[in-house]
This record gives C-alpha cells, structure tokens and sequence, in this order.
C-alpha cells in the first residue's frame, strides 16, 4: 500500500495547491551513479544518469544527494517524466568558478517541461564572485547563469534550499504553473550585479513564503505575463526590494494581475515595494496588486511607483505605455532612508488609476517626510504619514 503526506498550500481564498509526497518511492543516490562528493570532480553526467532512471521509472522516485560537495557544469533536466519525482539534497552542489564553462545558455541547473518535481533542503553555490568582476570591469562577459530554473513546468515545489552566489538570478521561474517556494535561504553580496533572488514570469499560482532573501538586486521580482502570486513573510534585504517589473520592455507585452505581497520585512533596501516599467510605448499593464502588512526598516523608498524607469545604457524618455490600475497599500509602516517615503511617478499618457492607501506610518528619522505624486488618481483612508498626496 502506497502511504502519502499531502501537502497543502493555501494560496488565496479562492484556491489551494496540494503536493502529494510519496514515503515509498524508490530511493537513488547520485553516488550510486557515479557522482563523487569531491566537489572538484565534474559529477553532471552521473546526475542526468540518476534523472534519466528516476523519470523513465513508473514509480515515483527520490534522488539523493547525500552530504559532501558535488561539482555540476551546465545541465538541463528535461521532462516529462514517467511519475513523480523528489531531490532530497543533504549537501552541497556547486558551479564551476570559471563562468566561461557554463557556456551562454544564462543557465546553470535547469528543469525544462518538468511536472510534480520537488527539491527538499540542500545548498546550491553559484560561485559567483569571478564572473561579478567580469561585469564590474566593463569586460565582454557570457550571460550571468541562473542558479536553478524551472522552465514549462507545473506542480514545482522547492524547500528549505540554500542558494549562495549565484551568477545572476538565484531562482528563476518561466512559463510555469503551480510553484511554490518556501523556508529558501538566498544570499549574496549587496553589491553583486542582477542577483535576483526570485524572478517570475510568464507563469501562475506562484506562492512564495517564509524566505530570507539578501541580494545585489531585487529579492523578488514579477515580470511580465505573470498571475495569481502569492508573497508572504518574506525578510528581504539587503537589496532592491520586491519589485513589479520592470515592465514595458517591448511594446506587445503580456500584464502582470492579481498579485499580494503580505506580513513581510525590508531591511536597509533601496526599495520596499515597487511597480516600475520602462518610459516608452506598450499595452502592458499592472492590475489589481496589493501590498499590506509589512514593515520598512531604513528603507529608501518605502512604496514607490516609477513609470520612468531607466538604466545606464538605456533611458527612453517617453511617456510609458504600462497601464497600472487597482493597487492598494495597507498597513505599512516603518522608516524611511530619504524624505519621500511614499512616491508615485506615474505615465503622463496613461495615469495611474484606482491607488489606496490606508494606515499607513513611514517616518523619516531626519525631519519631516513628504509624499509625491505625478499623474496619478486614488484615495486614502485612516492616518497616513506621511500626508498623503492621493
């Protein structure tokens, strides 16, 4: 008899995601296959060997990565597979240092067309710091490598990972369906280049919860083509905050809608919670969103909509075409780093509709702190501090 534990995940009042965790799956170690836990011996032959007899086999399956560091070059795990399959990771997989290895694919562990894959606990080091150099010196760099994705996958669930130093993006989620990622622990220097923690796009029914998120860039960000996200209980700094966006990249663009950011803490980022999209054309948009609940520590700017936004290499400087619209802030207090701690930098051709704020308290420690608004309609209820300009 086949004995279960169900995991259920309560994603929002109007649905939930249930993982089913099998207890007598077939059990394979990668060392069986040949994978040595040297950590300088390349064991990504003797993985894809342990994922080729895990996804042909009809029962579900447990990968093992026992203890000790095992050193991977760029791999793709390709699905679908034949039945469920569960990583269960006691130690420690690691890139090579010579980013030139992983190739130009801006991938490092990839599952590609996976369904009811889950990673259980473990380390993933990206072994960033070389290739960081690389960018900060202007050099003709390879594209970062995403530490782990998940591409045209349904039913992903990671937890209780470690990712250290990844190249680029820590945990990058595309074109997916029922993802959750919970109890991670992401880190890496405040000043590595487009080190997401979390990146979503092109995907729904993503949860995200219980995270410690310490990066050069944003902790999460949502892209575009994305619904039904679910944030909460997130410590998220150092870094640039939780990010929608940016959006606006290309003038037919996907919208982002339906996405809440709750019970979460930010400490010293550049951002706490932010909608930005490029100051060009596009149909994009950016709907119903609600941050609330959350607490800003010595945070920049504490709720901030950018429709300007631009890089060094690239300012437009046009009017944004992202449409956004529906976006409520509840509860948020906390301090501010500057004196706007609440600021709303809207499209002049397409103003910012339908904005709430209710109870809100950011303080700036050095004098009185102000509100800005630019091409923008709402209201506000409750105390607001400070004045709010809605």
């Amino acid at each position: 008899m086949f004995h279960k534990k169900i995991h259920i995940f309560l994603f929002s009042a109007t649905f939930i995601i249930i993982f089913f965790e099998t207890s007598n799956a077939v059990s394979i170690n990668v060392v069986s296959h040949g994978a040595k836990p040297d950590g300088k011996q390349d064991s990504t032959k003797h993985f894809l060997s342990a994922w080729s007899s895990a996804c042909k086999s009809n029962e579900a399956s447990t990968i093992y990565v026992p203890q000790g560091s095992f050193l991977l070059n760029q791999v793709t795990f390709w699905g679908p597979c034949m039945n469920k399959i569960d990583f269960k990771i006691d130690g420690t997989i690691v890139a090579p240092s010579n980013y030139v290895s992983l190739g130009n694919s801006g991938y490092w562990i990839l599952f590609m067309k996976v369904n009811r894959v889950s990673i259980y606990g473990g380390t993933i080091d990206g072994k960033g710091d070389d290739y960081w150099h690389c960018r900060k010196a202007g050099k003709s760099c390879p594209p970062g490598a995403r530490s782990i994705s998940f591409s045209w996958s349904k039913n992903v669930l990671v937890s209780g990972l470690t990712s250290l130093n990844s190249k680029s993006i820590h945990i990058a989620v595309d074109h997916c369906k029922n993802v959750v990622i919970k109890d991670v622990n992401i880190k890496a220097p405040s000043r590595s280049p487009n080190t997401d923690g979390i990146n979503v796009q092109f995907s729904t029914l993503v949860t995200i919860s219980h995270a410690t998120i310490m990066t050069g860039d944003d902790c999460i960000s949502i892209n575009q083509g994305t619904t039904h996200v679910w944030i909460e209980r997130i410590a998220c700094g150092p870094g640039h905050g939780i990010s929608i966006g940016s959006l606006g990249s290309y003038s037919n663009e996907a919208g982002v809608e339906n996405v809440t950011v709750t019970d979460s803490v930010f400490t010293k980022t550049d951002n706490g919670v932010r909608i930005k999209s490029w100051a060009k054309p596009s149909n994009g948009y950016a709907r119903d969103i609600k941050f609330r609940n959350l607490i800003m520590q010595n945070v920049y700017n504490p709720i901030i909509i950018d429709q300007r936004y631009c890089s060094k290499r690239e300012c437009p400087h046009q009017s944004s075409g992202v449409k956004i619209s529906g976006v409520s802030y509840e509860h948020i207090k906390g301090t501010s780093a500057s004196p706007v701690a609440i600021k709303f930098d809207c499209s002049q051709s397409n103003p910012c509709q339908g904005l709430k704020l209710k109870d809100i308290k950011l303080v700036y420690l050095r004098g009185s702190g102000t509100s800005s608004c630019k091409n923008v309609a709402g209201s506000s209820t409750g105390v607001v501090i400070p004045k709010s300009c809605l």
